[in-house]
């Protein structure tokens, strides 16, 4: 793996970034907690919930301000004293999607926090992001095509149809897989420098060291909430959290040149996860959105790992996913997918068949 030759003098702005946004997110963390009790934001222990003490939750909201904070600020810091060039491909119009966008998300979240929406009503406002997104130009065009060496163009319709499908996809992939303490807000974390890092080679559109900087900021506003979220949580990341993170990955992914391929790849654990709890789901004739112990986290614990040595497998499979997304290119990324996509839907055929996993519907997603 190579990186582009801006990629050294870029590397002081990422780590202003990511320190930055960890400090305000880990000083606002306690903050929002405090906030969340007092509104009663809470999560109580039950036969559907995993914790077995009140926990409040809406902490993803000290994680987008974070983002949105610094992110403002390295842009008015470039602004005055350009450090990255921003791509001819990035517009005003573009920032407004995913900083607007983003802020959106964990305003829609607090609400659910607050008032437990029905999944329809979720649903709904994850189509209603989706459409904002596109409505700022964030559209997916053009994916890798592994039987070719043309990329895969996709026009008018079926270019719209796929980005809602991306974005709430995503979005509904990290409401699945936040279960436990600190996955779905570490997975985020992970898959931010994933792509922050593969934004400074050249297999992305040459290099894009201005969506790394936004990638870093991502990070560290996650890094900064981390250290409450992880087990035990003091907090959890809450609806905010899961809108706001799956919104602003999945337009990340997008802004610039795409690179569908590579977070398809770096967060195959969570949507892997969703595709098949969905199609067992189907198949048994029950709602997508029924909670139960189906998914990969709670086969894992039913096998006998601890909370915290389920959620640290995770995050080395994502960490060995990421390095996979940065030492291959292309079409070679999808392979790569298609491959953790079928060896996973195998493992969690055996494990359901073989006894040693439970189906109890108890959990919450």
């Amino acid at each position: 793996m190579s990186f582009i030759p801006a990629a050294g003098p870029t590397v002081p702005y990422l780590l202003i970034g990511l320190i930055a946004a960890a400090v305000i997110s880990f000083v606002l963390t306690p903050i929002v907690r405090r906030v969340a009790v007092r509104f009663d934001a809470v999560d109580r222990p039950g036969n559907r919930r995993v914790n077995t003490s009140p926990v409040p939750r809406g902490g993803g909201v000290a994680v987008a301000i974070a983002f949105i904070v610094v992110s403002i600020g390295l842009l008015a810091a470039n602004a005055v004293t350009p450090f990255v060039t921003i791509p001819a491909s990035v517009d005003g119009r573009d920032l407004l999607g995913l900083l607007l966008g983003g802020a959106l998300a964990a305003a829609f979240g607090v609400i659910d926090d607050s008032l437990d929406l029905r999944a329809r009503w979720q649903f709904a406002g994850q189509l209603g992001l989706a459409i904002f997104a596109i409505a700022c130009g964030f559209l997916v065009e053009t994916i890798n095509n592994p039987f070719g060496a043309d990329a895969i163009r996709f026009v008018g319709p079926f270019a719209v149809a796929f980005s809602v499908l991306w974005i709430a996809g995503m979005i509904n992939s990290i409401n699945f897989i936040d279960g436990l303490d600190g996955l779905s807000s570490g997975i985020g974390l992970i898959a931010a420098l994933t792509l922050g890092t593969i934004s400074l080679t050249p297999q992305v559109g040459g290099g894009q060291p201005f969506v790394a900087v936004l990638c870093f900021a991502l990070a560290g506003s996650l890094l900064g909430f981390l250290r409450w979220n992880f087990h035990p949580a003091s907090i959890f990341v809450g609806t905010s959290g899961v809108m706001f993170l799956g919104y602003t990955l999945a337009v990340l992914s997008i802004l610039g040149t795409a690179k569908v391929a590579v977070a398809m790849l770096v967060l195959g654990v969570p949507i892997i996860d969703a595709f098949w709890i969905i199609v067992r789901r189907l198949v048994q004739g029950r709602s997508p959105f029924t909670p139960d112990r189906g998914h990969l986290h709670h086969r894992l614990l039913d096998l006998g790992l601890t909370h915290r040595q389920t959620v640290l497998l995770i995050y080395a499979v994502c960490v060995g996913l990421g390095l996979l997304a940065m030492l291959l290119s292309g079409a070679t990324q999808l392979y790569a997918f298609a491959g953790v996509f079928v060896a996973s839907g195998f493992v969690l055929f055996i494990l359901a068949r073989s006894g040693l996993t439970t189906e109890r519907p108890e959990l919450e997603d």
